[in-house]
């Protein structure tokens, strides 16, 4: 006997049809993505030393681009993991309660990224001036 039966009903077969093109269309757009990041990459190296006229745009756009495709990519198996388009089906578990505690922690990292992001200003402006 075959491992590949035929299926019987016309809704089984329509439904594999169409979790077959969802993970098409999702292969389609990873591959994508993943070239347009590589094509990016090249033209970064060679754009070369960032100290000509409208280079440091471009580099910035071009970095821009990159983290924006990536975060496409990590969407989309972000997506295809959530809700699988092959049946399989799971839920994150639900966030905590807000608590004093975790307020003041999040208040003591924004406190704490604040204080880096300074120093890290004023130390650039010192090396650079």
């Amino acid at each position: 006997m075959s491992s590949a039966t035929p299926l019987a009903d016309p809704a089984e077969r329509e439904l594999r049809r169409v979790r077959l093109r969802v993970l098409d269309v999702y292969t389609a757009v990873t591959v994508l993505m993943l070239l347009g990041i590589a094509v990016l990459i090249v033209y970064v190296i060679r754009l070369g030393p960032l100290t000509g006229p409208g280079v440091e745009e471009s580099f910035g756009l071009a970095a821009g681009l990159m983290f924006l495709m990536a975060a496409v990519i990590v969407h989309l198996v972000d997506r295809t993991y959530r809700v699988w388009p092959l049946g399989r089906r799971f839920h994150p578990t639900a966030p905590g309660p807000v608590t004093e505690a975790s307020q003041a922690r999040f208040l003591r990292i924004v406190i704490l990224v604040c204080v880096a992001a300074a120093l890290a200003y004023i130390l650039g402006g010192l090396i650079a001036g």
